[in-house]
């Protein structure tokens, strides 16, 4: 035992096994829930996830169980599993008054709710904050330098607990009080991954990769504003810092996935043959709906969604150059194509 109070992660993907290794990077005890019992089985017999971080070699401090029951009396937790599943999986955990840090980037098909109302919902009692940023997995796992935002619903009592508890030497949250941003940030920037994905599968080239990205943070800015997020917070690392580094590599899943769509894959087969999760491709035909329920200008999700079911990438991507001229930005923006 460290001394120090253990952490929860719920949610043993990539993700979630970096960050228990982040955190454990300390000599702290962290329990790991984790979905499928041969992941739990290889945690604590190899020290390894070959499943869904294989480079990683685990910390021993780092212990794996299928029984969500075993975080029930932890302080702090770490939600790490799919968005669409975040509602169903923390109903199972027990009721504590705990801070719970939501680290999944996503909007909830049906209800069009962000994570923090889902968590909300489902472990009442809670103090929710949410983890958003540029970060890659594998690398937070190495431990290179990584920044994120860490919003606190609680507001600054909340945020001076939990960042004693989560920074490290290479690990640095700043704070932010604004939650719906933090969570409007991530959502949105896997969408506009996946569709510089389809720039780069139909090559298009590096300037209409960095026009994407620029416009892309337009529908980001007028979505999250008409929801109540600050610009500022979708200007820092949650907003902007993330999309940069999603919209660049193909370490990026969302990334991914887009460029084997513009490269004339089906969604469908894509998604099937997936075991990991490329989140912007649930979140994509959510945040169209509700754009155009709100009268939210958003062409790129759009284009996105439309790609995802089945249309044609090159056909989709000429209609949207084709859209009538307009000034870059304007005082009739929100009212006007983008």
């Amino acid at each position: 035992m460290s001394g120090l109070e253990p952490i929860g992660v719920i949610g043993a993907g990539a993700w979630g096994t970096a960050l228990a290794q982040m955190l454990a990077s300390d000599g702290r005890d962290v329990i790991l829930w984790a979905y499928e019992p041969e992941v739990v089985a290889a945690i604590n017999a190899e020290h390894r996830n070959p499943l869904y971080l294989p480079s990683a070699a685990l910390a021993p401090t780092i212990r794996a169980t299928g029984d969500i029951a075993e975080l029930g009396s932890l302080d702090a937790v770490l939600v790490v599993t799919p968005a669409q599943v975040l509602g169903r999986v923390l109903s199972g955990l027990p009721a504590h008054p705990r801070d719970l840090v939501l680290c999944s980037k996503g909007i909830e098909a049906g209800s069009g709710r962000l994570m923090n109302d889902v968590a909300r919902d489902a472990a009442p009692g809670s103090a929710i904050a949410v983890l958003s940023g540029p970060t890659f997995a594998h690398e937070v796992a190495a431990g290179l330098p990584t920044a994120v935002t860490l919003a606190c619903g609680g507001g600054q009592a909340q945020w001076e607990r939990l960042a004693t508890a989560l920074a490290r030497p290479t690990f640095r949250p700043y704070y932010s009080d604004d939650v719906a941003g933090a969570e409007i940030g991530g959502a949105v920037k896997n969408v506009l991954a996946i569709a510089c994905g389809v720039v780069d599968g139909l090559g298009l080239g590096q300037n209409a990769r960095a026009a994407l990205i620029a416009r892309g943070y337009a529908e980001m800015l007028r979505f999250g504003e008409a929801l109540g997020a600050r610009a500022e917070t979708l200007a820092g690392l949650c907003g902007l810092g993330d999309l940069v580094l999603t919209c660049s590599s193909t370490s990026s899943r969302n990334f991914s996935l887009g460029k084997a769509l513009g490269e004339g894959a089906s969604a469908a087969d894509l998604m099937a043959d997936r075991r990991t999760v490329a989140e912007g491709a649930f979140t994509a035909p959510v945040l169209a709906e509700l754009a155009a329920s709100r009268g939210i200008p958003m062409p790129i999700v759009a284009a996105v969604d439309a790609i995802l079911k089945g249309e044609d990438a090159r056909a989709v991507v000429a209609a949207l150059l084709a859209r009538p001229l307009k000034a870059e930005r304007d005082s009739a923006e929100r009212d006007s194509a983008a």
